[in-house]
Protein backbone atom coordinates (compact mmCIF):
# COMPACT_ATOMS: atom_id res chain seq x y z
CA UNK A 1 0.00 0.00 0.00
CA UNK A 2 1.26 3.61 -0.68
CA UNK A 3 0.69 5.75 2.49
CA UNK A 4 0.83 9.15 3.43
CA UNK A 5 2.17 9.64 6.40
CA UNK A 6 2.16 13.09 8.51
CA UNK A 7 4.73 13.42 11.28
CA UNK A 8 6.89 10.80 9.83
CA UNK A 9 9.88 11.87 11.17
CA UNK A 10 8.78 12.37 14.45
CA UNK A 11 9.03 9.99 17.60
CA UNK A 12 5.88 8.03 16.66
CA UNK A 13 6.14 8.54 13.05
CA UNK A 14 9.55 7.52 12.36
CA UNK A 15 8.88 4.29 14.00
CA UNK A 16 5.64 3.88 12.11
CA UNK A 17 7.46 4.70 8.56
CA UNK A 18 9.78 2.22 9.65
CA UNK A 19 7.07 -0.53 10.76
CA UNK A 20 5.13 -0.12 7.47
CA UNK A 21 8.47 0.08 5.47
CA UNK A 22 9.57 -3.37 6.83
CA UNK A 23 6.38 -5.22 6.13
CA UNK A 24 6.22 -3.77 2.65
CA UNK A 25 4.20 -0.88 2.21
CA UNK A 26 5.86 2.35 0.81
CA UNK A 27 5.61 5.46 2.37
CA UNK A 28 5.18 9.16 1.40
CA UNK A 29 6.27 11.52 4.57
CA UNK A 30 5.52 15.10 5.23
CA UNK A 31 8.37 16.58 5.74
CA UNK A 32 8.53 20.26 6.52
CA UNK A 33 12.49 20.67 6.20
CA UNK A 34 15.57 19.55 4.70
CA UNK A 35 16.48 17.56 7.44
CA UNK A 36 13.07 15.68 7.93
CA UNK A 37 13.25 15.24 3.89
CA UNK A 38 16.67 13.71 4.53
CA UNK A 39 15.96 11.73 7.32
CA UNK A 40 13.04 9.94 5.30
CA UNK A 41 14.83 9.40 2.30
CA UNK A 42 17.81 7.69 4.50
CA UNK A 43 14.97 5.28 6.09
CA UNK A 44 13.78 3.91 2.35
CA UNK A 45 11.08 6.50 2.18
CA UNK A 46 9.93 9.30 0.30
CA UNK A 47 9.67 12.89 1.22
CA UNK A 48 6.86 15.04 0.34
CA UNK A 49 7.58 18.58 1.46
CA UNK A 50 4.87 20.71 2.61
CA UNK A 51 2.85 21.47 6.12
CA UNK A 52 -0.07 21.37 7.95
CA UNK A 53 -0.41 24.90 7.13
CA UNK A 54 -1.16 23.94 3.40
CA UNK A 55 -4.30 21.94 3.15
CA UNK A 56 -4.16 22.09 -0.63
CA UNK A 57 -0.84 20.30 -0.90
CA UNK A 58 -2.16 17.63 1.60
CA UNK A 59 -5.24 17.25 -0.18
CA UNK A 60 -3.01 16.37 -2.96
CA UNK A 61 -0.76 14.13 -1.62
CA UNK A 62 -3.61 12.16 0.51
CA UNK A 63 -5.67 11.91 -2.81
CA UNK A 64 -2.70 10.15 -4.34
CA UNK A 65 -2.06 7.82 -1.48
CA UNK A 66 -4.16 4.53 -1.21
CA UNK A 67 -4.05 5.20 2.84
CA UNK A 68 -3.46 8.13 4.89
CA UNK A 69 -2.03 8.25 8.35
CA UNK A 70 -2.11 11.48 10.27
CA UNK A 71 0.17 11.49 12.79
CA UNK A 72 1.44 15.66 13.07
CA UNK A 73 -0.50 18.25 15.11
CA UNK A 74 1.40 22.01 15.89
CA UNK A 75 1.80 21.63 19.74
CA UNK A 76 1.96 25.26 20.03
CA UNK A 77 0.50 25.49 23.35
CA UNK A 78 0.99 29.56 23.28
CA UNK A 79 -1.92 29.49 20.31
CA UNK A 80 -3.96 26.29 21.12
CA UNK A 81 -6.89 27.74 19.63
CA UNK A 82 -4.99 28.31 16.43
CA UNK A 83 -3.32 24.78 16.22
CA UNK A 84 -6.81 23.70 16.76
CA UNK A 85 -8.24 25.14 13.72
CA UNK A 86 -5.39 24.31 11.72
CA UNK A 87 -5.93 20.78 12.83
CA UNK A 88 -9.61 21.04 11.71
CA UNK A 89 -8.14 22.41 8.08
CA UNK A 90 -6.38 19.65 7.91
CA UNK A 91 -8.35 17.17 8.66
CA UNK A 92 -10.82 18.24 6.31
CA UNK A 93 -8.99 18.63 3.24
CA UNK A 94 -7.47 14.84 3.39
CA UNK A 95 -10.90 13.52 4.28
CA UNK A 96 -12.52 15.30 1.57
CA UNK A 97 -9.61 14.10 -1.34
CA UNK A 98 -10.54 10.19 0.29
CA UNK A 99 -14.14 10.89 -0.03
CA UNK A 100 -15.78 7.64 -2.20
CA UNK A 101 -12.47 5.64 -2.36
CA UNK A 102 -13.42 3.24 0.09
CA UNK A 103 -9.61 4.29 1.42
CA UNK A 104 -8.23 3.85 5.30
CA UNK A 105 -7.57 7.17 7.39
CA UNK A 106 -5.79 6.81 10.48
CA UNK A 107 -6.21 9.73 12.58
CA UNK A 108 -3.85 10.30 16.14
CA UNK A 109 -6.24 11.06 18.64
CA UNK A 110 -5.48 11.26 22.78
CA UNK A 111 -7.19 8.72 25.26
CA UNK A 112 -8.17 11.54 27.89
CA UNK A 113 -11.55 12.28 27.11
CA UNK A 114 -13.66 13.47 29.86
CA UNK A 115 -13.72 9.72 31.57
CA UNK A 116 -13.40 9.57 34.96
CA UNK A 117 -13.49 6.89 37.67
CA UNK A 118 -12.61 4.23 35.35
CA UNK A 119 -10.46 3.01 32.76
CA UNK A 120 -11.65 4.71 29.30
CA UNK A 121 -12.81 2.40 26.57
CA UNK A 122 -13.14 2.02 23.03
CA UNK A 123 -16.67 2.56 23.32
CA UNK A 124 -16.14 5.68 24.72
CA UNK A 125 -16.61 8.63 21.90
CA UNK A 126 -14.21 12.03 22.55
CA UNK A 127 -16.38 14.97 23.64
CA UNK A 128 -14.77 17.48 21.19
CA UNK A 129 -16.97 18.52 18.36
CA UNK A 130 -16.36 21.59 15.78
CA UNK A 131 -13.32 23.68 14.44
CA UNK A 132 -12.78 25.52 17.95
CA UNK A 133 -12.70 22.50 20.42
CA UNK A 134 -9.69 20.51 21.39
CA UNK A 135 -7.70 19.33 18.39
CA UNK A 136 -10.42 20.95 16.30
CA UNK A 137 -12.41 17.96 16.89
CA UNK A 138 -10.43 15.98 14.59
CA UNK A 139 -11.21 12.34 15.59
CA UNK A 140 -15.32 13.11 15.98
CA UNK A 141 -14.44 14.90 12.41
CA UNK A 142 -12.96 11.84 11.16
CA UNK A 143 -15.12 9.46 12.41
CA UNK A 144 -17.87 11.17 10.52
CA UNK A 145 -16.63 10.04 7.09
CA UNK A 146 -17.33 6.48 7.77
CA UNK A 147 -20.76 7.07 5.37
CA UNK A 148 -19.01 8.91 3.01
CA UNK A 149 -16.55 6.34 1.34
CA UNK A 150 -13.58 6.49 3.55
CA UNK A 151 -12.71 4.43 5.84
CA UNK A 152 -11.24 6.54 9.51
CA UNK A 153 -9.71 4.84 12.23
CA UNK A 154 -8.91 7.30 15.29
CA UNK A 155 -5.50 5.75 16.79
CA UNK A 156 -5.84 6.97 20.65
CA UNK A 157 -2.29 6.77 21.84
CA UNK A 158 -1.37 6.77 25.95
CA UNK A 159 -0.06 9.71 27.31
CA UNK A 160 3.43 8.19 27.98
CA UNK A 161 4.70 6.41 24.51
CA UNK A 162 7.71 5.28 25.92
CA UNK A 163 11.25 4.11 24.63
CA UNK A 164 15.31 5.23 24.26
CA UNK A 165 15.11 8.94 22.88
CA UNK A 166 11.92 9.86 24.13
CA UNK A 167 10.99 13.07 23.97
CA UNK A 168 7.87 13.37 26.06
CA UNK A 169 6.07 13.08 29.46
CA UNK A 170 8.76 11.17 31.14
CA UNK A 171 11.63 12.69 29.78
CA UNK A 172 10.27 16.51 30.73
CA UNK A 173 9.43 14.32 34.51
CA UNK A 174 12.76 13.76 34.68
CA UNK A 175 14.48 17.50 33.83
CA UNK A 176 11.90 18.82 36.09
CA UNK A 177 13.09 16.55 39.02
CA UNK A 178 16.55 17.26 38.13
CA UNK A 179 15.99 21.09 38.49
CA UNK A 180 13.54 20.78 41.41
CA UNK A 181 16.09 18.45 43.51
CA UNK A 182 12.88 15.80 43.86
CA UNK A 183 10.61 13.74 41.73
CA UNK A 184 7.36 15.13 42.06
CA UNK A 185 4.04 13.86 41.64
CA UNK A 186 0.31 15.40 42.47
CA UNK A 187 -1.50 15.17 45.44
CA UNK A 188 -1.72 11.79 46.99
CA UNK A 189 0.05 10.29 43.71
CA UNK A 190 -3.29 8.13 42.56
CA UNK A 191 -3.74 9.32 39.07
CA UNK A 192 -3.04 7.29 36.85
CA UNK A 193 -1.62 7.38 33.33
CA UNK A 194 -1.95 4.75 30.35
CA UNK A 195 1.84 4.02 28.78
CA UNK A 196 2.94 2.19 25.51
CA UNK A 197 6.48 1.50 24.06
CA UNK A 198 6.88 3.22 20.57
CA UNK A 199 7.41 0.23 18.74
CA UNK A 200 4.20 -1.47 20.02
CA UNK A 201 2.84 1.78 19.14
CA UNK A 202 4.11 1.39 15.68
CA UNK A 203 2.97 -2.03 15.25
CA UNK A 204 -0.88 -0.72 16.63
CA UNK A 205 -0.98 1.72 13.48
CA UNK A 206 -0.23 -1.27 11.22
CA UNK A 207 -2.26 -3.22 11.64
CA UNK A 208 -5.00 -0.97 11.93
CA UNK A 209 -3.96 0.51 8.52
CA UNK A 210 -4.16 -2.99 7.55
CA UNK A 211 -7.13 -4.19 9.11
CA UNK A 212 -9.57 -1.69 11.42
CA UNK A 213 -12.74 -1.01 9.95
CA UNK A 214 -14.34 2.12 9.32
CA UNK A 215 -15.48 4.24 12.41
CA UNK A 216 -13.32 2.34 14.75
CA UNK A 217 -11.69 3.65 17.79
CA UNK A 218 -8.45 1.41 18.60
CA UNK A 219 -6.36 1.92 22.04
CA UNK A 220 -2.71 2.17 21.69
CA UNK A 221 -2.08 1.07 25.68
CA UNK A 222 -0.18 -1.83 26.96
CA UNK A 223 -0.12 -0.28 30.20
CA UNK A 224 -3.54 0.42 31.52
CA UNK A 225 -3.09 2.41 34.01
CA UNK A 226 0.02 3.70 36.18
CA UNK A 227 0.21 5.16 39.06
CA UNK A 228 1.39 8.81 38.94
CA UNK A 229 3.58 8.16 42.12
CA UNK A 230 4.94 5.04 41.52
CA UNK A 231 6.46 6.97 37.92
CA UNK A 232 7.53 9.69 40.44
CA UNK A 233 9.17 7.24 42.70
CA UNK A 234 10.83 4.89 39.46
CA UNK A 235 12.53 8.65 38.22
CA UNK A 236 14.16 9.86 41.95
CA UNK A 237 15.03 5.95 42.42
CA UNK A 238 17.54 6.47 39.01
CA UNK A 239 17.90 9.62 39.77
CA UNK A 240 19.15 9.51 43.67
CA UNK A 241 16.07 11.72 44.26
CA UNK A 242 13.40 11.51 46.85
CA UNK A 243 10.12 11.55 45.65
CA UNK A 244 7.60 13.72 47.01
CA UNK A 245 4.02 15.13 46.82
CA UNK A 246 3.22 18.40 44.93
CA UNK A 247 -0.31 19.69 46.80
CA UNK A 248 -2.93 20.25 43.63
CA UNK A 249 -3.09 24.33 44.22
CA UNK A 250 1.27 24.08 43.27
CA UNK A 251 0.94 21.81 40.49
CA UNK A 252 1.03 24.28 37.88
CA UNK A 253 4.20 26.34 39.96
CA UNK A 254 6.25 23.42 40.32
CA UNK A 255 5.61 21.56 37.01
CA UNK A 256 4.74 23.65 34.37
CA UNK A 257 2.21 23.36 31.94
CA UNK A 258 2.57 19.47 32.46
CA UNK A 259 1.24 19.30 35.63
CA UNK A 260 -2.07 19.74 34.53
CA UNK A 261 -1.73 16.61 32.78
CA UNK A 262 0.29 14.76 35.47
CA UNK A 263 -2.41 15.47 37.91
CA UNK A 264 -5.13 14.08 35.48
CA UNK A 265 -6.41 10.43 35.44
CA UNK A 266 -5.74 8.80 32.43
CA UNK A 267 -6.25 5.32 32.68
CA UNK A 268 -7.24 3.02 29.95
CA UNK A 269 -8.49 -0.14 28.58
CA UNK A 270 -7.17 -1.62 25.43
CA UNK A 271 -9.21 -4.96 25.51
CA UNK A 272 -10.89 -4.98 22.93
CA UNK A 273 -8.68 -3.07 20.27
CA UNK A 274 -6.07 -6.32 20.89
CA UNK A 275 -8.98 -8.71 20.36
CA UNK A 276 -10.05 -7.27 17.01
CA UNK A 277 -6.64 -7.27 15.81
CA UNK A 278 -4.79 -9.22 17.63
CA UNK A 279 -2.18 -6.54 19.05
CA UNK A 280 0.21 -8.01 21.69
CA UNK A 281 2.62 -5.46 23.29
CA UNK A 282 5.79 -6.73 23.81
CA UNK A 283 7.97 -3.77 24.13
CA UNK A 284 9.66 -2.98 27.71
CA UNK A 285 7.46 -1.37 30.38
CA UNK A 286 8.06 2.51 30.98
CA UNK A 287 9.70 1.20 34.62
CA UNK A 288 11.99 -0.53 33.04
CA UNK A 289 13.02 1.85 30.22
CA UNK A 290 13.75 4.44 33.30
CA UNK A 291 16.09 2.29 35.24
CA UNK A 292 18.00 1.45 31.83
CA UNK A 293 18.45 4.96 31.52
CA UNK A 294 16.49 5.35 28.53
CA UNK A 295 16.34 9.12 29.04
CA UNK A 296 19.22 11.66 27.83
CA UNK A 297 18.29 13.19 31.10
CA UNK A 298 18.52 10.47 33.35
CA UNK A 299 21.80 10.11 34.77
Amino acid sequence: MRVFVTGASGWIGSAVTDELLAHGHEVVGLARSDAAAAALEAAGATAHRGSLDDPDGLAAAAGAAEGVVHLAFKHDFSDYAGASRTEHAAVSAMLDALRDSGRPFLLASGLVVGVTGRPVTEDDPSPHHGVDSVRGGSENLALEHADRGVRPVAVRFAPTVHGAGDPGFTATLTRIAKERGASGYVGDGSTRWAAVHRSDAARLVRLALEGAPAGARVHAAAEEGLLSRDIAAAIGEHLGLDAVSVAPEDAEAHFGWIGHFFGSDAAASSARTRELLGWTPSGPTPFEDIAAGAYPLLG
